[in-house]
This record gives C-alpha cells, structure tokens and sequence, in this order.
C-alpha cells in the first residue's frame, strides 16, 4: 500500500481549525468505519500467500505503488527466492537486480537482507518463532531492524502476526485532517492512540479498517479529492466546502 503521493498531498494542506472533542471523536471514528465497510466491502487485505510475501510487501512497497511491488514479488516467485533459505543465500546484487520494478532496489535489497539476516541470527530462521512473540516485544524488535519504521513494523504485526496494532499511513492522516480530527502536527503515536481508544483490539477489524482508508484516498478522497459522491461527506467540513465550490 504505497504512501507516496499521499505524503505528499498531506505536506500541501494547511492544519485543520476545527478538531471535535474526544468523546466525540473517538464516536466519530467508529462512524468512518461503519460508513467506509458499507461504500466499499470487505478489502480482505493484505494480498499475500505467507507471512514472508507479506513483510517482503512491506519493505518493498516504502515510496511506491502496489503495482510495481507485485511485479517484484512475481519476480522473487519465478526465480524461486521467495523463501527465508533462498533469501539468506542470494547475493544483494542480484536480490536488487530481481526487486528493481519497486524501485530504489538496492537499499531495498538491504533492507530485505537485514530482515533476513535478524531472524536468522536471532530465530534460527523460524519466522513463526519471531511472530509469535509478544505484541510489544515484537514491535521492538522490529524497530531494531535496519530499514523497518513504525509503519511497516505495525504493517507486520497486524498482517502477518495478526496482532491488533492500527497502522498509520499518510492516508490515514490525511482522511482524519479533512475531518477534523487532527490538526495535522501529531505523530504516529498519537494518531494510533486515537484508534486504540475508539475501537477494541481486534486484528481483523483494524487490518479492514486501514485496507478501506486505503481504498477510500485512492478512490475519493484523493490529493484533488471528489467530495460530492464521498460517503463521508456529510460529516466532513472540508469536502463540503470543496464540494461547494465544484457546484
């Protein structure tokens, strides 16, 4: 799930001014949920056949689109290196050669190989061992891990170990600026506090819930956003002045 171009748009847009209460909005983010699941359905993210395809997604997918980073999966699937075993093995040159579609191939390819390399040396290369650790003290050591931030080490935890941590994108950030509910300087933290209040610690809702934010900045609520069909529109100050002016 790239994050590029949301980044971006998220950096143009000045702070909100009018932030609700937080009764009110962590009310407001069960409401986002309830609206989004009924515009859209299930997502049934993230698309991956094991635990490893999907954190190999992760790192990959760090500035760039979804579509690039299949076509390097596919790559890694047809050379048969899609495995820890093969991984560990493969020289980082040509592990770049093979993931050069997702772009900035060669850092990637070291970051993969710094994934590679911890489990091995601390897990004896048994994924499972590692994801079956502790939610916090998974997500710590993953943050150790050269190339891994809190984005896609929670993209981990909630994916591929199915452990209740909301993921935070741009995306994210920049649906809850247009609706007030940050004023656009937080950090990480802070915005994932926001979900850990409202919603209970539920891996399948918090992994749909960020798969249809997803989908939402991607279909409407884009950097040049079309607010007159938003499903959240009447519930966004933003899209209606936005939709105000397109009328």
């Amino acid at each position: 799930m790239s994050t590029r171009h949301a980044s971006r748009a998220v950096q143009r847009e000045p702070p909100s001014t009018v932030v609700w209460p937080e009764s009110d909005q962590m009310k407001r983010v069960g409401q986002i949920y309830d609206r989004l699941l009924e515009a859209y359905g299930k997502q049934g993210w993230w698309p991956a056949d094991s635990s490893l395809e999907m954190i190999i997604g992760a790192i990959l997918t760090q500035a760039c689109a979804w579509e690039n980073v299949t076509k390097a999966i596919r790559n890694l699937k047809r050379r048969g290196v899609l495995s820890l075993g093969a991984l560990d093995r493969i020289a980082q040159l040509r592990l770049a050669a093979l993931i050069r579609p997702a772009g900035y191939y060669n850092a990637k390819a070291a970051k993969i190989k710094a994934f590679v390399k911890h489990v091995k040396e601390n897990h004896g290369l048994k994924l499972s061992r590692m994801l079956t650790m502790q939610l916090p003290v998974l997500r710590e050591e993953l943050l150790s891990i050269y190339g891994i931030g809190p984005e896609t080490a929670d993209s981990i935890i909630l994916y591929a170990a199915s452990k209740p941590v909301f993921v935070v994108d741009a995306y994210t950030r920049r649906l809850l600026l247009r609706l007030g509910l940050i004023i656009g300087r937080e950090n990480y933290q802070t915005i994932q506090d926001l979900f850990a209040r409202s919603l209970a610690p539920d891996a399948g809702t918090f992994k749909e819930y960020h798969a249809l934010i997803v989908e939402h900045a991607k279909q409407r609520c884009r950097a040049k956003p079309l607010c007159d069909s938003c499903p959240l529109l009447s519930m966004c100050s933003y899209g209606k002045r936005i939709a105000g002016t397109m009328s």
